[in-house]
């Protein structure tokens, strides 16, 4: 059972406020279930690395991402222990699940060539 933690209005404001832009929404969703990295960010969305990881960074600010490094690769995952994601949980859950884009990636040879 996740604790429910009280947050205050303003960290409500600034978490909702990251959570308002639909790549970084999706992204969390794709994490909630399994360790992403970069490059598979930038295949999922089309977009450069360099705004991959400035959404990153802006998720990595508030503690909400973790990551890991696997030999030359760099795997970020939802940071569960995180007081925040008590609050940003249920949000995920309502959301329509994102596991069709990693078969996706696997599908074209792209999720394990990185992995």
């Amino acid at each position: 059972m996740m604790l429910q933690t009280t947050i205050k209005m303003d960290e409500a404001a600034v978490l909702l406020k990251l959570l308002g832009d639909k790549t970084r929404l999706t992204m969390l969703t794709l994490m909630d279930n399994q360790a992403c990295c970069v490059c598979e960010f930038v295949e999922i969305f089309q977009t450069s690395q360099p705004s991959i990881s400035q959404h990153l960074r802006k998720l990595k600010d508030l503690g909400l991402v973790v990551e890991e490094r696997k030999g030359q690769w760099v795997f970020y995952s939802i940071n569960k222990e995180n007081d925040y994601y008590s609050f940003i949980k249920p949000i995920l859950d309502q959301l329509p699940n994102q596991d069709v884009k990693f078969k996706e990636l696997e599908e074209k040879g792209i999720r394990i060539s990185c992995c």
